[in-house]
């Protein structure tokens, strides 16, 4: 899940300031973590803890709220009764790569994904998001190429995914829609050749683009790897509670990945 935390630390500064281009240094002292981050570590300490996604998100928000969260978000964090209000933004999508890791199927992949979402994001567009998401970032993991994750993504989620960045960056605006992001952020990590270029690709199109590029970040690191230079410096931007949560996580994913097989 590096790979979604390293691309919306890279995004962040981008955010409101969207830069059409992918010649830019990857990491700025303008960078810093956001509500992405939050949301995703908040993830994988309830999928290590066998949670209450309510719970975590709710806790970890109130925790960073001055991280990016949007209002509606974070009312619904400081209610003691937490129940989901209808989003189909990008929310859900942005926070999920965690289950990518834990799921042992792609049933798992779509049921923990949705779980995930709904506690929040319960309508049908932002559950359709963090699936598409986790399950291509499963995919990726077990060995499925670009063009197969493209094909299986098409086929069970009904996405375009037909243009090409160059196509996508010209008339691509600002949208915080699970319908508007998820899509264009998974071309720029699919027509992609290494995870650098996936999120030079994702900051290119403009955007939302600190959670474009965390989902962007999290399907092409599931094809590509993290570079080693990207995820130390990315990890100097979080405080050791965060790295505490992704750092007991890989642990516990690479448990997983041993009983697995």
């Amino acid at each position: 899940m590096l790979g979604a935390i390293a691309g919306d630390i890279i995004g962040s500064r981008f955010e409101h300031d969207n830069h059409k281009s992918k010649d830019f240094d990857l990491f700025h002292s303008d960078c810093r973590f956001t509500d992405d981050t939050v949301c995703t570590v908040a993830v994988a300490d309830c999928l290590l803890n066998d949670g209450d996604f309510a719970e975590y998100l709710g806790r970890f928000a109130t925790l960073y709220s001055s991280r990016g969260f949007g209002g509606m978000f974070l009312r619904w964090a400081h209610q003691w009764d937490r129940q989901p209000y209808g989003s189909y933004g990008n929310g859900s999508a942005m926070r999920v790569s965690p289950v990518a890791y834990i799921a042992r199927d792609e049933g798992e992949v779509l049921d923990l994904a949705e779980r995930s979402a709904e506690v929040t994001h319960n309508h049908p567009d932002a559950i359709t998001g963090a699936q598409a998401t986790a399950l291509a970032i499963w995919l990726g993991r077990n060995g499925s190429d670009a063009d197969e994750i493209r094909s299986a993504t098409v086929a069970r989620f009904g996405y375009d995914l037909s243009q090409t960045v160059d196509e996508i960056r010209p008339g691509y605006s600002f949208d915080i829609r699970c319908v508007g992001t998820v899509p264009p952020a998974l071309v720029c990590a699919l027509e992609a050749e290494s995870f650098e270029d996936a999120i030079r690709n994702a900051v290119s199109i403009g955007g939302d683009t600190d959670t474009i590029c965390a989902i962007a970040g999290g399907v092409a690191e599931s094809l590509f790897g993290l570079p080693e230079e990207i995820e130390t410096t990315a990890r100097g931007f979080l405080n050791a509670e965060l790295l505490d949560v992704v750092d007991r996580f890989r642990e516990k994913c690479a448990e997983h990945s041993t009983t697995a097989s």
